[in-house]
């Protein structure tokens, strides 16, 4: 195992009725601004639950926040926290809006060009506190201090993160995600599978306790996923979803572990040029990863086969190669396609994604550095 330090200071407040607690949770004499998507959390009664707990607070409502939320976007909350002398921001959504919360945090106080947090990786010195209330099981955003912006103009899409970005508190009620339409459910259940894949699938320093978490996180998603989308109402299965989709990224899984990533950067250019789900993005790129970078995961690819999918006849390149097909059936199962033909795209704009990648700095990619761009162009052809 590597070495490391593992912190996380966010609460986590789980369960059915717990919107209720946030009066116990934010400064009596804060002035919040509620961030959102779209209209779903009236439709829903959340945002109802949520001014309820605010009591006599002054609050302010800002929405629309994308699902790959955008620098435009956010800059417009930026504007609005300060105009109306903001000191807390309550972030109501999934993973996108908590995401898009975060940088309105770090960009408020930034002394400088908000963008060179993402562009040059700026310092975040500061950021003004937030919580979430969490309503789509997906990134684990609610519990790590990362996130991914959009720039529409510039046809970027960037990481950032900071120790400053971290939210305070998270409430977590499964109830909250019965109204969700099963795309979002399956692009939910997709997003968590690969978050965990990244930090497991990549090869052995006998860390047995996160080796041992990844797999049964996997296995979990792998029976509940489809009961979530068969059984919307049943409070069990989501509880258990969201709960994994937690833990999927709040560093536990990740610590003393190396870590891949790069089906993730491969993703996101698929998503600034072509606009597809963030899900979406990964359920084609990360069976093509595994089939193009097998020999250099081959110890873990073998693991994985045989702990999560049971897959121990054959010979190992049989193993391996049934453990990837399992992958992309699951995939499947879930209702998510796996190649970019299942969404009318096909391979002319691999040269695009490549540029993008180098003109991003994206040239030496994975846990071992290897993947280079031209490892890239070979995994986004085996996607088509």
């Amino acid at each position: 195992m590597q070495n490391f330090t593992f912190h996380n200071p966010t609460r986590i407040i789980f369960g059915e009725g717990q919107i209720a607690t946030l009066d116990a949770q934010i400064p009596a004499n804060a002035r919040v601004l509620i961030t959102c998507g779209g209209g779903s959390i009236k439709s829903n009664g959340v945002l109802a639950q949520v001014q309820a707990a605010l009591g006599d607070r002054a609050w302010h409502v800002f929405g629309g926040i994308e699902p790959n939320p955008t620098y435009e976007t956010l800059m417009e909350a930026v504007a609005l926290a300060r105009e109306k002398n903001i000191d807390f921001l309550l972030a109501v959504g999934g993973g996108s809006v908590i995401d898009g919360t975060k940088f309105i945090a770090a960009a408020v106080k930034f002394h400088g060009e908000p963008w060179d947090i993402l562009a040059k990786q700026a310092e975040i010195r500061d950021a003004m506190p937030f919580g979430s209330v969490l309503t789509l099981p997906a990134t684990g955003s609610e519990m790590n201090n990362g996130g991914v912006i959009s720039h529409r103009a510039k046809g970027d899409k960037l990481p950032f993160r900071s120790e400053a970005t971290y939210p305070v508190f998270s409430v977590l009620d499964p109830t909250t995600t019965y109204s969700l339409p099963p795309r979002q459910i399956a692009n939910g259940v997709v997003d968590a599978f690969v978050h965990i894949v990244e930090q497991y699938l990549t090869y052995p320093v006998d860390a047995r306790v996160q080796d041992r978490f990844a797999e049964g996180l996997l296995i979990t998603l792998t029976e509940v996923g489809p009961q979530a989308l068969a059984e919307p109402h049943n409070y069990a299965v989501r509880a258990n979803l969201m709960w994994t989709a937690t833990l999927a990224l709040n560093g536990l899984i990740g610590a003393g572990v190396p870590q891949d990533w790069a089906t993730h950067m491969l993703g996101h250019e698929i998503t600034a040029l072509h606009g597809l789900d963030h899900a979406q993005t990964l359920a084609i790129v990360l069976p093509a990863m595994l089939s193009v970078r097998r020999e250099s995961k081959r110890a873990k690819l073998l693991q994985y086969a045989e702990r999560v999918w049971n897959i121990t006849e054959g010979s190992e390149d049989e193993r391996i190669s049934a453990a990837i097909t399992a992958t992309r059936v699951f995939f499947e199962r879930m209702t998510v396609g796996t190649r970019l033909r299942d969404y009318q795209i096909g391979g002319r704009s691999i040269g695009t994604l490549i540029a993008k990648l180098e003109e991003h700095g994206m040239t030496a990619l994975g846990e071992h550095g290897d993947v280079t761009l031209e490892v890239s162009r070979q995994v986004y052809q085996f996607a088509v």
